[in-house]
């Protein structure tokens, strides 16, 4: 092979580098320009969706809530009667009632609840709310609870009273305080059994009293 064939293939190789560096960049080019175009497309599409997503989920959550809200059952001025497992009737009335179709649990406004003791003598529970929860048959009031003791004038103040009606037991723990005809009393807990004809007291901390006093029997 000559020189000047040499020289010859020499230029020919570097055309066809030449020739495949400049596809390279025009490939290169074409798809930064496409990236330039298909890219804020992109980001609109995903800031769209973001939006669109969360006005569906703030759409759904009212639809939902406005389901819910739509399967209570609201009553005005309900009254549950029962019985204990003595035979001893209860009542439970409140200003208002709504059930929770999830639960089926009572939420009540302005609660009163009284327990017969027979003839006359009734205990009365008032509070500013409370639960019903019929399948357990129990009932939790308060806040502001208000206990008037079945014919003795004796009454008790507690943040709490929960109510087995299948038993007629009052209990809580979250502190009492009492006065009636044979004192005033505080305590940590409280327990009042046969629907009121005995009531237990127990302390601790600064509330240290315990014991039982059984007023309904003063009044037989």
């Amino acid at each position: 092979m000559s020189d000047r064939d040499a020289q010859e293939a020499r230029k020919r190789a570097d055309e066809a580098r030449v020739a495949q560096a400049g596809e390279r960049w025009r490939a290169r080019s074409r798809r930064v320009k496409l990236y330039r175009r298909v890219l804020p497309i992109l980001i609109l599409m995903l800031a769209g969706g973001a939006l669109t997503w969360t006005v569906f989920r703030t759409v759904m959550s009212g639809v939902e809530r406005k389901a819910s809200e739509s399967r209570e059952i609201r009553l005005d001025n309900p009254m549950f009667h029962g019985q204990d497992a003595q035979g001893r009737s209860f009542v439970i009335g409140a200003q208002g009632a709504i059930r929770d179709p999830a639960t089926g649990y009572f939420r009540l406004v302005g609660p009163l609840l009284r327990l017969n003791l027979g003839g006359r003598k009734t205990t009365e529970l008032t509070a500013d709310g409370g639960t019903y929860i019929e399948t357990e048959r129990k009932v939790v009031i308060g806040p502001n609870v208000k206990i008037s003791d079945g014919g003795s004038g004796f009454v008790l103040t507690t943040p709490e009273a929960v109510v087995d009606t299948n038993t007629g037991v009052v209990t809580g723990d979250k502190g009492v305080q009492g006065q009636g005809p044979l004192g005033t009393i505080n305590a940590s807990s409280y327990a009042i059994y046969d629907q009121g004809q005995r009531v237990v007291f127990s302390g601790q901390g600064d509330n240290k009293i315990s014991g039982t006093i059984n007023p309904a029997g003063s009044g037989k």
